[in-house]
């Protein structure tokens, strides 16, 4: 497995629209390594999600894990979950205005608001169809990388940019507000 480099915001994979992925390319050994190397760069970054063309693959491909997170350490765990294809229904109008980082916009955060209760339906890793609900932290994760998939960022989705801020002012100013 390898880490791969990160794309930083303004390289213009972030903003297309990515590409589905047919299962048989999903089945072939390049794309589980892909995939492979795709989580182990989401887990030395400290990110609880990432998706393909934030490794400069324009692919509708994005994992994500919760579990003793140091950029997100009162969160609700998530297992490791593989998302091919994602398409996302909201259950309600309820949305929740909470803090966001990027792993392609580093040293920043922002609060975004995003919808609480989310239906999801994607391919796993092997094919397989994926039908659940997530809810809270885990559906943000969800809505911020699906996001990417459609070439946006977080940024995107921010009401105002009063709360942007750089991670040092943050924990200085903004924790526990």
């Amino acid at each position: 497995m390898s880490i791969l480099k990160v794309t930083r915001l303004g390289h213009p994979v972030l903003r297309q629209v990515t590409k589905a992925i047919s299962v048989k390319e999903l089945k072939s050994p390049a794309m589980q390594k892909f995939i492979d190397d795709m989580i182990e760069t989401m887990k030395e970054y400290d990110g609880v999600g990432l998706a393909a063309d934030q490794v400069f693959s324009s692919k509708q491909v994005a994992v994500l894990e919760v579990a003793d997170n140091p950029r997100y350490p009162n969160k609700a765990k998530v297992p490791l979950t593989v998302l091919v294809n994602p398409k996302i229904t909201p259950l309600s109008d309820e949305m929740a205005e909470d803090w966001e980082g990027c792993l392609s916009i580093p040293d920043l955060r922002g609060r975004v608001p995003r919808y609480t209760s989310i239906h999801v339906h994607a391919l796993d890793r092997v094919g397989k169809k994926m039908d659940f609900i997530a809810h809270d932290f885990h559906a943000r994760v969800i809505q911020h990388e699906l996001d990417h998939l459609a070439g946006k960022v977080y940024l995107d989705r921010m009401r105002d940019f009063t709360t942007l801020t750089f991670l040092q002012e943050f924990a200085r100013y903004w924790i526990g507000k």
